[in-house]
């Protein structure tokens, strides 16, 4: 999504963009560069009738780096760029650095562009940077398809109790659905809600300390009580409440389930009550070999491509948590007209709450709470993100009929 405003940001300037630097991420911790998750040349190709785009600086000026950034206060840095600033203020304020110095550094510029109040070839680029021209590199794609490919399959055991080896090696070819389910419960995940997810005093205090350490008590939601967050529909959903929704909306054990994750907070135990409910759940490690995951192994942002690329060719996606990959994908399924179910997190938080409500009860519930979350096309409201609600601006206007 930076990318995304960052050409646009050299739209709005008539300027030349330096192929995105990305940060390391504190809890990642993935050195990955542009080049190493996207097309680059595709990108660049792609946008060269709308934005002029460089893989790297021009000799004249090589010493625009970050560590020359790093060391002191720099007249051609932008750091003040604020949350969601109009193009105006870009021409305001970085365009006279730029024609003095002739190249401008913004940073921080993450969420640096407003979703409103932007001219409409602006908005229509945005859209077409997102997309069309971020197209993942060419072994992300090809180990998607495979996987995606082995997911429609039929495993020649059905029983749920095959090992990783045989499910990948025993196939037999097939038009098969599959549901993707992305389960960000991760251990950042689980400190930043500061929610309670049933692990006692000790997983609380361990979680806070996470939380300190990472966030340094940045984190503005552990000032309120686990009620009230969650009937605020702002913890995300344990693998045991994802399964009970799923479950209450007619998914069953014979559901194709992949999970996209990182690192799930519990491990394994934590799974157990999912996996009891879907014998046919499978993620990357259990689909690929060691061999064909080799060239992402253990680097985030590869791994999460790979799940986004088995996402976009899901029947159905469902997430247990709102963020950026929830977000994205939203988006680009809306796009694409693809069903995306969306979790109705306040009705959930409430209903997990109440401990004495039946199983009828319980799905008769979530079914009503979810009739209008599954696939319907949500229209963009104002300050809502583009690259999650693309209608109406990335989307051709369907004309009425005569």
């Amino acid at each position: 999504m930076g990318i995304c405003d960052a050409v646009a940001v050299a739209k709005i300037l008539n300027a030349t963009l330096i192929i995105p630097y990305l940060d390391i991420n504190p809890v990642w911790q993935d050195t990955s560069a542009f080049e190493d998750i996207f097309d680059i040349n595709h990108f660049i190709q792609a946008l060269k009738d709308d934005v002029s785009i460089v893989k790297e600086l021009p000799s004249d000026f090589s010493w625009s780096t970050r560590e020359y950034y790093a060391t002191g206060i720099r007249e051609t840095r932008i750091k003040t760029a604020p949350v969601h600033a109009s193009g105006t203020w870009y021409l305001e304020n970085v365009l006279p650095a730029m024609q003095r110095y002739g190249i401008v550094a913004v940073a921080p510029f993450s969420h640096r562009l407003a979703f409103d109040g932007l001219p409409s070839d602006v908005q229509h680029l945005r859209c077409k940077v997102n997309f069309l021209a971020l197209v993942f590199v060419p072994h992300i794609r090809t180990l998607g398809d495979l996987l995606a490919s082995r997911l429609r399959s039929s495993p020649s055991n059905m029983d749920g109790t095959s090992t990783s080896v045989s499910r990948r090696d025993n196939y037999k070819p097939g038009v098969g659905k599959y549901v993707v389910l992305h389960l960000r419960f991760d251990k950042d995940m689980a400190a930043h809600s500061a929610c309670d997810f049933g692990g006692g005093k000790v997983e609380k205090l361990a979680l806070a300390k996470y939380r300190q350490l990472i966030w340094q008590g940045r984190v503005v939601k552990s000032q309120f009580a686990d009620e009230e967050l969650r009937n605020q529909g702002r913890c995300p959903l344990t693998p045991e409440e994802i399964g009970l929704l799923l479950a209450a909306l007619g998914f069953n054990n014979s559901t194709r389930l992949y999970l996209a994750s990182h690192k799930v907070y519990g491990g394994e135990a934590r799974l157990s009550a999912l996996r009891q409910m879907f014998p046919l759940m499978e993620d990357k490690r259990s689909l690929a070999s060691s061999e064909e995951l080799a060239m992402v192994e253990g680097k985030a942002s590869l791994l999460a491509a790979v799940d986004y690329h088995v996402s976009m060719q899901s029947d159905i996606f469902i997430s247990a948590s709102p963020g950026n990959m929830h977000n994205a994908l939203v988006g680009h399924r809306a796009f694409k007209n693809l069903k995306t179910i969306r979790p109705n997190m306040k009705l959930l938080g409430k209903l997990f709450q109440n401990k004495s409500m039946g199983w009828s009860e319980f799905r008769e519930a979530v079914v009503r709470g979810h009739k209008n979350r599954q696939g319907q096309l949500q229209f963009r409201k104002q300050n809502q993100s583009i690259y999650t609600y693309p209608a109406p601006d990335c989307l051709c206007p369907v004309a009425a009929a005569a």
